[in-house]
């Protein structure tokens, strides 16, 4: 071994000594990963992660921020001077507070494993940072294509054995230090074939190795939602020796519309002595993984030296977080408790918000800002005049009061944790939220006109659950507003995107309510043309949006109408119905006059009407003008259901859901049932293959003096997003061989297009589309 070998050697040993647990086992590794897809974060903030990680004893981070263009795109390239010295202090600061710094080089995308070349530029690029004062060092061959060029094939066996020789290589070069890493290519169970025990690739990393060498690991997928024992023993034994976890548990860097504030999760405590380590990859902004780092620290306090307890967390319950009937699982857990992790990391967390701080503003004293109340300046000059003289502004006693900023609590902070918690579940208090504007949506049915006995407690029911849902919108607006006036001005910047979102689509959902409660009035003004791009969300904020109409809602507001005449929609309810047969009958006739008789029997289509098919107010809209009802689509979900029920189960059924006998509404008991077994035997025809795939028969129409496309399309949609919610894959409709203003509508505002069934009468058209 050369001198610089050796010289190596004897730092790595020293570092080893200050590393090493008192009993003498080496430290649990427990820290972060800077290793998302995305603006790396800024020397201050790892300054800042630093001190925490020391506050909060966790030992380690991880540099592998994909977007270090050096570090993986061009890993060939050396750091230039300034770059140099951002790194040497950035190593620095982690030493100074005791934070193992690993420099991570992502060579996978373009290295030829057998080319010495390769092999010694990398080596010369290891050594220049191992003279900035690392060391410790992970290679990464994450996220890459397997296949091997020519010339490797020609030398190794599989990528495996490439990266294998290489890693080993490269770990012998730097003198074997106490850190050294690396990410497989297959590094989850979802990635292995046929199976982790059964794998080549991990069975000839695992064997090929040398001892010191840690393998990093993302569990059963690559955001694995839970980490179960069983999987780390399996594929320890494949490695031989314990994986380090790399937790995507909060990376968000996949899809940046979600931000990720829940607590570590699912991960048992009975994992740690199984373990060498956990290092968490959070979301890209920086500032709210205060929570996803402080919970981990919990976590991996629960055992000191793999076993004794170190944080108590018992004696927890939902009403800590501010909700009085708490239903999440039972925690099993003995020495952690997520729910108990999160109130700890919340109320240290609340009082960040308080501290006066922007990034990038140095740490100097601050600058004094424009002066306007002088009198007087040094350079002679009159300042700017203001109403200083006229004393302070007071409202008068119709006015507006004076706006007065409130501090930010525990509970708006639970409430953001719970909009924005884990990648598979919402928190508790976001569930209520779903679950009652689900509940309200399902159940406005209740509010028909003039009901008396259990229907009016129906309604009352209702109309409560509509004030608490109102009333949960009026918590998180407090929320947005409370954060946005918070002091601590770069938590505002990295939240504020997250929060402004859930506000706007809560707010719509609480206009929602207010329309599926407003009966007759007009409470949805529609505007032309198509939706915007941001109309479609992700996150717990497209969980609200598949509830509302037209996928996002965004024409409940009233807005100014595009044409002379104003339209609104609104859900269909059984009085309608009355209303509904006229227009049906009035276009049937303006729709048979393009036929070759008038006279013809009703085909399958006209006797298709709501009446007979137990549309309920969720499956059905209404298109008002200022004269009345003017068009209407309606649809049942579950055809094939219908068609199946006994007429004797059906018709009783139908009737009891109107809240009128069939006599009353001018049809008989005798020839309801004739109809509907009519219907049966005519619509029974369809395969079954066809209503699997189109199981929602809807019916639509639109009175001749609606000349404005656009309303109707609205309504439409309003249809096809309630259908969509309620679970339906696909709707179809039926229309008369020669009715072409129908056929016009369900091609153009519908987006149906004919589908070819047999067995079907040669005067009926068959149009479907996938919802």
């Amino acid at each position: 071994m050369d001198s610089t070998r050796r010289e190596q050697k004897t730092q790595y040993s020293g570092l080893e000594a200050e590393r090493s647990a008192p009993t003498g086992r080496r430290a649990f590794i427990s820290g972060v990963v800077e290793g998302f897809y995305g603006r790396p974060w800024t020397m201050e903030q790892r300054k800042d992660l630093f001190r925490k990680q020391q506050k909060w004893g966790l030992n380690t981070y991880l540099y592998a921020p994909k977007d270090d263009y050096k570090h993986r795109m061009f890993w060939r390239e050396m750091y230039s001077l300034e770059e140099a010295e951002q790194l040497r202090i950035l190593i620095a600061a982690a030493k100074e507070r005791g934070i193992d710094f690993i420099y991570a080089i992502s060579p996978g995308l373009d290295i030829t494993f057998s080319n010495p070349r390769e092999v010694s530029t990398l080596k010369r690029k290891l050594d220049q940072v191992s003279r900035f004062g690392c060391r410790s060092f992970a290679l990464l061959f994450d996220d890459i294509d397997s296949d091997m060029c020519p010339a490797d094939r020609k030398v190794f066996s599989s990528c495996a054995h490439a990266q294998v020789s290489l890693t080993n290589e490269i770990f012998k070069h730097l003198g074997e230090p106490e850190s050294f890493m690396i990410c497989p290519t297959d590094y989850c169970r979802a990635f292995c074939t046929p199976s982790v025990s059964e794998s080549p690739y991990l069975r000839t990393v695992g064997n090929g190795l040398l001892p010191g060498i840690e393998v990093l690991w993302t569990g059963p997928k690559v955001v694995s939602n839970n980490i179960p024992v069983e999987s780390i023993e399996e594929v320890s034994k494949v490695l031989k020796r314990a994986p380090v976890i790399w937790d995507n548990i909060h990376a968000n860097d996949y899809d940046q519309k979600m931000l990720f504030l829940g607590p570590y999760k699912n991960r048992s405590t009975d994992l740690i002595p199984k373990l060498r380590g956990v290092l968490t990859n959070p979301n890209c902004e920086f500032e709210p993984n205060f929570i996803a780092i402080h919970t981990l620290a919990t976590w991996c306090k629960a055992h000191t030296n793999g076993g004794q307890k170190d944080t108590v967390m018992e004696g927890d319950s939902g009403r800590e977080l501010g909700r009085e009937d708490c239903e999440e699982e039972q925690e099993t857990d003995k020495l952690y408790s997520p729910r108990q992790a999160l109130r700890l990391a919340l109320t240290e967390w609340l009082e960040e918000f308080g501290v006066p701080h922007q990034y990038g503003a140095g740490r100097g004293p601050q600058e004094e800002p424009m002066d306007t109340d002088r009198t007087g300046s040094s350079d002679g000059v009159a300042p700017m005049q203001t109403d200083e003289e006229s004393g302070p502004y007071v409202p008068g006693p119709e006015e507006r009061p004076l706006y007065t900023a409130e501090a930010l609590s525990l509970g708006d902070l639970t409430l953001m944790a719970n909009l924005f918690y884990l990648p598979y579940e919402h928190g508790p208090l976001a569930v209520d939220m779903l679950r009652e504007l689900h509940w309200l949506r399902t159940n406005s049915g209740a509010l028909g006109q003039g009901v008396k006995g259990e229907e009016a407690k129906e309604a009352a029911e209702w109309r409560s659950r509509a004030g608490k849902f109102e009333k949960m919108y009026e918590s998180v607006d407090q929320m947005f507003t409370r954060v946005c006036n918070s002091a601590n001005r770069g938590l505002v910047y990295d939240l504020y995107p997250y929060i402004l979102e859930i506000k706007s689509i809560t707010s719509v959902a609480k206009q929602f309510v207010k329309w599926l409660g407003s009966q007759t009035e007009c409470s949805a003004q529609f505007l032309g043309g198509d939706q915007e791009p941001f109309s479609f969300k992700g996150g717990i904020t497209g969980e609200f949006q598949r509830m509302l109409p037209n996928d996002g809602a965004h024409d409940l507001f009233r807005q100014p109408a595009p044409a002379p005449k104003s339209y609104s929609v609104r859900p269909y309810f059984p009085k309608d119905q009355a209303a509904v047969n006229k227009i049906s009958r009035d276009m049937h006739g303006e729709g048979a006059a393009s036929c070759a008789s008038s006279e013809q029997p009703d085909s399958m289509e006209d006797r298709l009407k709501g009446s007979l098919l137990g549309f309920s107010p969720d499956h059905g809209f209404i298109l008002e003008d200022e004269e009345g009802v003017c068009g209407y689509a309606l649809g049942t979900a579950h055809t094939k259901t219908f068609l199946e029920k006994g007429k004797t189960s059906q018709i009783p059924g139908t009737q009891e859901k109107r809240g009128k006998p069939d006599s009353e509404k001018g049809v008989s008991s005798k020839g309801t049932e004739g109809m509907a077994e009519s219907q049966r035997e005519e619509v029974g025809s369809l395969p079954v293959a066809f209503l699997a795939r189109f199981p929602t028969l809807i019916k639509a129409q639109i009175h001749a003096k609606v000349t404005e496309p656009t309303v109707a399309k609205n309504m439409m949609g309003c249809l096809f997003s309630s259908l969509k919610a309620s679970g339906s894959k696909g709707a179809f409709c039926v229309v008369r061989q020669g009715d072409a203003r129908m056929l016009d509508l369900y091609r153009e505002l519908g987006h149906f297009k004919e589908v070819k069934v047999e067995g079907i009468q040669n005067d009926v058209i068959i149009m479907g589309r996938s919802l």
